[in-house]
């Protein structure tokens, strides 16, 4: 596949910009941020409706997933004003993506088909954040770690809907087979201080 030269834009604005990434060797940037994005793509296919980067942060992995799937709607959730601004100027080439500021616990329930996040917290507040965002039948993507533990985000995926977790290499994927329980997700800071797990 050729290179997209938005994607080559983007990295070099995510590597110029303060607060975004501490990686400032492009090279090492492409294999972070954009290389590592890109692999949830298999795992992509079999989930419709549109896509949430919960925490996108500087845009990974939600501004590749969005040059690679120009068919899907992608959306950029930042907590950060300062790094939704920044976002905004630099997804402007991208006709599929919006950027909203909020944070998961204060969007509507139940409203995509996939939400993905790529380090965003542990395993468990990650699932708790992501899986009320997405309607049933749909998929939480979460990238981690060789340390993440399965087990332990098997309670946060029973309480919220989901499947157990489904490991594949480097992801877990979490299917959302309920809509989300009233009182979830719980109000900002909550899932952080008292993880389900």
């Amino acid at each position: 596949m050729p290179e997209d030269p938005r994607l080559a834009r983007w990295l070099a604005a995510l590597v110029a910009t303060p607060g975004l990434t501490s990686i400032r060797d492009t090279a090492r940037a492409r294999r972070v941020h954009l290389d590592d994005s890109l692999r949830a793509l298999p795992l992509l296919e079999e989930f419709a409706g549109p896509l949430v980067d919960v925490g996108s942060g500087g845009g990974a992995p939600g501004i590749p997933l969005a040059a690679a799937l120009p068919g899907r709607e992608v959306t950029l959730l930042e907590a950060s004003r300062r790094k939704c601004d920044a976002l905004e100027l630099m997804s402007v080439e991208f006709p599929n993506v919006r950027v909203v500021w909020g944070r998961a616990e204060e969007q509507e329930p139940d409203s995509y088909g996939i939400a993905v996040a790529k380090a965003l917290a542990a395993p468990a507040v990650a699932a708790e954040w992501c899986l009320p965002l997405v309607r049933p039948g749909g998929a939480a993507v979460l990238y981690v770690g060789p340390s993440a533990r399965p087990e332990h985000v098997a309670r946060a995926a029973e309480v919220l809907g989901s499947a157990p977790p489904e490991v594949h290499p480097g992801f877990l994927v979490l299917r959302k087979l309920r809509p989300t329980p009233a009182g979830f997700p719980r109000r900002p800071g909550v899932a952080r201080k008292r993880p389900l797990a």
